[in-house]
């Protein structure tokens, strides 16, 4: 083996906070595993998209007791010199392995860094967390999560004073701090210092949410959850009927927190079969809406009966995926057609202010907010740019399924008050005798029909999607669907790339959360069929696959 790895890996062995993990580790070693080693002492895991990200294993490749521990005692050095000394600070955490002792770790570390750590009841949602920041006035606020990641995969994500995720040049400050923090076994805890929050916290959270929508409004509505094995049952429940709704039906298997989501390959609404346990109770029981969270309930799924229409109607289109048709003739919309129905509700309440999306969903918004005389901002993707698009941001959202419907109380991405707009919709159609279906058409015919698809591709290589972007640099296709394209590259603000074309765009870039290269594509034609905007896109799809190198 080589020596400068094995010193290393004796070096950390040395320093491990967990007997197992250094056992682990020791065992490795013990049998020359040097490929195995040579992936986990790589690198140490980045801040990425607000915070840390990575598989549940030794080493510092790996999200484990000392990574947490170290990031914990960093971002505590880099609060108190920043000035937030003896604030306090909030941490959640989620079903997955390792949540719980990774939030106590980091709440008995805070403490003794002699902050006000407060940590919540139980499991609990990522947007619950993002509300008691700013209602406890905390000075920042950590979330244990991987939200729809694997299952082999947890998480630690930061937040800010104000609510949203954290953002640079903060993530590099407390990459930098973390680099900076001595022996891991070293750091000190202090679990007495830990103060557990009740349900009082948790009780604010479903009032407010509730108390978003008109207290008189239509309720009679049939409605199927799933919380993908994850944390959001419960709270979506007490939100429901606190607003006067029947209680949703939960699809069983999937209703309580599993760590190890046996039912479905990824816990993520969007991957295909993830809905199916959904689409067949919602038959069964004669449904009227299907709503689905991801593990973490930060996102929010949507699905309606009928196998046309609303999947190829208003802003989106018949999708890859588990999107399009689905079991027993149900079909989940595309986050593009969640947004716009959102967006369509909320200006048809008189909601003033801006509304942002991201340069990767549908440019419809844009369309609205113009018509509508009201603010639109278009940000870099991820909701940590979405809530800080504008001071006076009254609604945001990202096309995988991410919708901020309360920026005021929520401040990030929030599946659960989401969900509830959404059944508000639906119930007041509904009582009209239209459906959210129907409302997309009128929504096509009023603006035109905005057709949205993505091609996403899942790699064990990352190097193939380093290959796939460096293709597209070096050979930008001249033409996209007969018509000229202009390449326009998006670094260094992001690792993407734009082809716009007369009637649409592509956008090409690296997933940030998991190993994926997505293309989002747009069609936008004022007159055309759903079938016609179906095939553009399909064609749009080949013409990009191709440019891209995929099969």
């Amino acid at each position: 083996m080589n020596q400068r790895l094995r010193a290393q890996v004796e070096a950390w062995i040395d320093d491990e906070v967990d007997p197992a993990a250094a056992g682990e580790l020791q065992a490795l070693l013990d049998e020359d595993a040097e490929a195995e080693l040579a992936d986990r002492f790589r690198a140490p895991l980045t801040f990425g998209t607000a915070g840390l990200r990575g598989p549940i294993r030794p080493g510092p490749n790996g999200m484990n007791r000392t990574v947490v521990r170290r990031a914990a005692a960093g971002l505590a050095a880099w609060l108190t010199a920043a000035g937030h000394a003896g604030q306090p600070v909030v941490v959640g955490y989620d079903g997955r392995h390792g949540s719980l002792d990774f939030a106590q770790d980091s709440a008995a570390i805070f403490a003794a860094a002699g902050f006000e750590a407060l940590i919540m009841p139980t499991t609990l949602p990522t947007p619950v967390l993002a509300y008691s920041v700013r209602h406890l006035h905390a000075a920042a606020g950590v979330m244990v999560t991987a939200s729809h990641n694997p299952p082999a995969d947890n998480g630690y994500k930061v937040y800010a004073a104000d609510g949203a995720q954290i953002v640079p040049p903060t993530d590099t400050e407390i990459e930098a701090a973390i680099h900076a923090v001595g022996s891991s076994r070293e750091i000190p805890l202090d679990p007495s210092g830990v103060r557990v929050l009740d349900d009082d916290l948790v009780a604010g959270y479903v009032a407010a949410v509730a108390g978003l929508i008109a207290a008189d409004g239509p309720r009679a509505l049939s409605i199927v959850h799933t919380a993908m094995h994850g944390v959001g049952t419960a709270t979506l429940k007490r939100v429901f009927a606190a607003a006067g709704f029947a209680e949703p039906e939960s699809v069983p298997e999937q209703r309580d927190p599993d760590a190890d989501f046996p039912t479905v390959a990824f816990p993520n609404p969007e991957e295909p079969g993830a809905l199916d346990l959904a689409f067949a109770l919602a038959a069964s029981v004669g449904a009227d809406l299907i709503i689905a969270n991801d593990p973490d309930a930060d996102r929010c799924a949507v699905a309606v009966p009928g196998s046309g229409g609303a999947g190829s109607e208003g802003a989106g289109s018949e999708g890859a995926g588990s999107e399009g048709a689905g079991a027993d003739g149900w079909r989940m919309l595309r986050g593009d057609q969640v947004g716009v129905l959102l967006a369509d509700a909320l200006l048809r309440k008189g909601v003033r202010g801006t509304y942002a999306t991201t340069i990767v969903s549908s440019s419809m918004l844009g369309a609205m907010a113009a018509r509508a005389g009201v603010g639109y901002a278009e940000t870099l993707t991820g909701f940590k740019w979405i809530s800080r698009a504008a001071p006076d941001l009254v609604y945001g959202y990202e096309e995988a399924l991410g919708y901020a419907v309360a920026p005021e109380l929520v401040l990030d991405k929030d599946g659960v008050s989401a969900a509830l707009l959404v059944a508000e919709l639906a119930a007041t159609l509904k009582a009209e005798g239209s459906s959210l279906a129907r409302r997309l058409d009128e929504l096509a015919a009023d603006y035109g029909r905005y057709a949205t698809d993505q091609l996403s591709v899942r790699v064990d290589d990352l190097s193939l999607i380093e290959a796939a972007m460096r293709r597209v640099r070096s050979a930008p296709p001249a033409t996209l669907l007969g018509v000229p394209a202009a390449f326009e590259e998006l670094l260094p603000a992001t690792d993407a790339v734009r082809l716009r074309f007369a009637g649409g765009r592509v956008v090409i870039r690296p997933s940030g959360t998991e190993p994926k290269l997505k293309a989002y594509l747009e069609v936008i034609q004022p007159d055309a069929s759903a079938e016609q905007a179906a095939a553009r896109l399909t064609a749009l799809r080949t013409e990009v696959a191709a440019a891209l190198g995929l099969p």
